[in-house]
């Protein structure tokens, strides 16, 4: 019998059950920024049949079980913390450099022909721009305290009077970072290279598709995980 309910919400079902990710990525439906729509409601909007869905969600979810995959809702605060920045932060760091290299590349080699490459250069040093100041802000002033906050059991001395200001601001610039993944995934048709493209190309929008996948995980982690924890915690204290 499945354990989803057609009227949880896509946030609540990828925080309860990371093997959903994957299927809502496979799908295309957005479970980060756009989440808070219930999994009915998602389904409508994106012409899939639930019945199958939830078979899709069942499947995997049955999977995970016997995988002994991670239950982030269920980790230490400290735990959630230390995957988004050894894994995400890392990842973001270690690619942002080198997209916007490869982008360029392609920009000056078939710009020319296909414009939108260039476009896709500026949005996406645009983003990355963006991200290597979130990620300071993230790192020396949002998780220091959240740490502090679930070491000590009670909110350390800070520069904000309450932890959902800072995760509002974060929040407000995740959704800044989504409308630019999709701009990029606009004009780049779903990644879909043209014909003939040489491997720069080819190597440019498999670099970005998977750097969106990469940022909607790292996004519903802080999301729907981190963020709603760390305000709980400090509202009880």
């Amino acid at each position: 019998m499945s354990t989803i309910s057609l009227e949880q919400t896509i946030s609540e079902i990828a925080a309860h059950t990371p093997s959903s990710i994957r299927v809502f990525e496979t799908l295309g439906i957005d479970y980060c920024c756009g989440g808070k729509r219930s999994l009915t409601e998602a389904c409508e909007r994106g012409g899939l049949g639930i019945d199958s869905v939830v078979k899709l969600l069942d499947d995997a979810e049955r999977n995970a079980r016997l995988s002994g995959q991670t239950q982030w809702i269920d980790s230490p605060l400290s735990a959630v913390i230390a995957e988004i920045v050894d894994r995400h932060h890392s990842y973001v760091k270690r690619e942002i450099p080198r997209l916007i290299g490869l982008a360029a590349k392609v920009a000056n080699r078939h710009g020319a022909n296909h414009p939108e490459v260039i476009e896709i250069q500026q949005v996406f040093t645009a983003l990355g721009e963006e991200l290597t100041m979130h990620l300071v802000k993230e790192e020396q002033i949002l998780f220091p305290y959240i740490k502090g906050m679930a070491a000590s059991g009670r909110p350390p001395a800070s520069c904000f009077i309450t932890v959902e200001a800072p995760i509002a601001n974060m929040v407000a610039e995740h959704e800044d970072a989504g409308a630019l993944l999709d701009r990029l995934r606009e004009l780049s048709s779903n990644y879909q290279t043209p014909e003939g493209a040489c491997l720069s190309f080819q190597a440019l929008y498999q670099g970005l598709d998977e750097f969106e996948r990469d940022l909607h995980q790292h996004i519903h982690l802080e999301n729907n995980i981190l963020f709603p924890r760390a305000i709980e915690m400090e509202r009880a204290n």
